[in-house]
């Protein structure tokens, strides 16, 4: 992690844009006699968003002497754009500089050689430490106070505030706040949306009326009543067969929880509320820590039901027995990667989207850009249906290889067809899992809200879909909104809540 030699960290020049304050900034003036974190990262990397709570304590604890400054190196092409960067930072409240390097100048100049990598500079502009990856952050918070201590001595250190210009602060408010799931239920012609960043589920008629809301709003783990329970930025949701518990993928808490929807009632139905190390091995539900589930899928079977859960940081799919309350890996290694075969030697990067079919789980793998099949117990075995590969994306329509997505959130089965959200492209894919091809079947590939054909509309970062006869619903993320597309009509709309 420390450096060896003295080395005069390089002026931060070449970003293409900065965020959150009014101005670029520099170590030489702007930032002199301040200790300078630089958290070099992407945004649809899980690992970078796993340090950010731990940033946020640096930030809080040494408030007048450290200044954390984001630089933001796309991997995706679609995260260069300053107004998608923008609106991640609106929606992990995100409130210290921001630089866009798109064109990895300041990753070249820095030598970074992964998302996450921090690097540390004391007051005087010389490097002190660096190191890539997570966990790493007491390390550093040790070499804060040492830096802090040397410099308060010397009487070097700058204690004045840098000026913000916080992203966000007057954007206008909405009915769904950066929604990131959705479910739903033709019997009972219901929705449930994950409101993430309400923190809260949203229970609709398909036709838009809002019949209830689980959650009080607050972020915390708490159980309880629906209007006493918190979430904390929810994605993934699955019904039981009855269609009287819903179960939530409490995504930034670490959790699994269980609504009760009879009684109105919140409980936690696995994980401990903090984040797992890396490829746990499982065990009971409620001693078994999880990381970052972000999807789920119920399968009903004779020995008692199961939970598949995408476990995004743990890049695995796991189990949950709600029968004997045991949560356990399923598929995958634990390595980032794109690997078929047995689920023990198979790897997965960042799966994010699951959906189920007969005897076959399919898998939005968002950060190798491809859609992935995994046989049911006992045959447990994984293989790529279509897409690329950690760093092979684009947007092509195409059959198995040749096909290109980026970083896809979000699967949905309908009448032997798989319906992806390509999640970058700003598109809604159609997959046929016989022979792998992919076609564009909504959405004009530019980012926007437009409803009408299917050539014509625009989405922006869908992030979830299911699908009903005749019908999809689509979590549009970054367009605050529940879109429908009508597979007989072929026309895009947009869902209006009401109360």
């Amino acid at each position: 992690m420390a450096s060896n030699e003295p080395i005069h960290a390089p002026e931060l020049a070449g970003a293409v844009g900065w965020l959150n304050v009014p101005k670029p900034l520099s170590l030489k003036t702007d930032l002199k006699g301040k200790i300078v974190l630089l958290d070099f990262w992407t945004y649809g990397c899980i690992n970078c968003m796993h340090i950010l709570p731990d940033l946020q304590r640096l930030e809080e604890k040494y408030r007048h002497e450290l200044v954390v400054v984001g630089i933001h190196s796309a991997k995706f092409t679609n995260e260069r754009q300053s107004e998608n960067i923008r609106r991640i930072i609106v929606r992990y409240g995100i409130e210290h500089p921001v630089a866009n390097d798109a064109d990895f100048k300041i990753w070249r100049a820095y030598g970074a050689r992964a998302w996450p990598t921090l690097v540390l500079i004391d007051p005087a502009g010389y490097v002190v430490a660096t190191a890539s990856g997570e966990g790493k952050t007491r390390a550093f918070d040790e070499a804060i106070a040492a830096v802090l201590m040397v410099f308060d001595e010397r009487g070097e250190l700058n204690r004045e505030p840098i000026p913000l210009a916080l992203e966000g602060v007057n954007d206008p408010e909405s009915e769904l706040r950066f929604p990131g799931k959705i479910a739903a239920h033709a019997p009972s012609g219901r929705l449930f949306i994950a409101d993430s960043n309400h923190n809260r589920i949203v229970i609709a008629s398909a036709t838009g009326e809002v019949l209830d809301v689980v959650g009080s709003g607050r972020p915390g783990t708490h159980d309880g009543t629906f209007g006493q329970a918190r979430f904390y930025r929810p994605q993934g949701i699955a019904l039981d067969e009855t269609a009287s518990t819903l179960f939530v993928a409490d995504t930034e808490n670490h959790l699994v929880r269980a609504v009760d929807l009879n009684a109105k009632a919140v409980s936690t139905a696995a994980g401990t509320g903090t984040q797992a190390a890396w490829a746990g091995t499982g065990g009971a539900t409620a001693s078994t820590s999880l990381n970052s589930p972000w999807d789920l899928i119920w399968f009903n079977r004779p020995a008692g039901p199961l939970l598949f859960v995408a476990m995004a940081g743990s890049h695995q799919i796991w189990l949950i027995d709600l029968r004997r309350k045991l949560a356990f890996p399923y598929a995958g290694s634990g390595r980032e990667a794109r690997v078929d075969g047995s689920a023990e030697e198979s790897a997965f990067a960042q799966p994010s989207g699951l959906a189920l079919a007969h005897d076959r789980l399919y898998v939005a793998d968002a950060e190798s850009n491809i859609i992935r099949s995994v046989t049911l117990p006992p045959a447990n075995h994984v293989t790529t249906i279509a897409g690329g590969d950690l760093f092979e994306f684009g947007d092509r329509d195409g059959r198995g290889d040749d096909a290109r997505l980026q970083h896809p959130l979000g699967v949905a089965w309908l009448d032997g067809r798989i319906y992806v959200a390509d999640t970058y492209n700003h598109k809604i894919k159609v997959l046929d899992p016989a022979t792998g091809t992919v076609a564009t079947l909504a959405g004009n590939g530019e980012s926007g809200h437009a409803d009408g054909s299917f050539t014509s509309a625009r989405f922006y970062e869908p992030g979830g879909i299911c699908a009903t006869a005749g019908r999809l619903f689509v979590a549009d993320t970054n367009n605050h909104a529940i879109r429908v597309i009508d597979l007989n009509a072929g026309a895009v709309t947009t869902l209006t809540l009401r109360r």
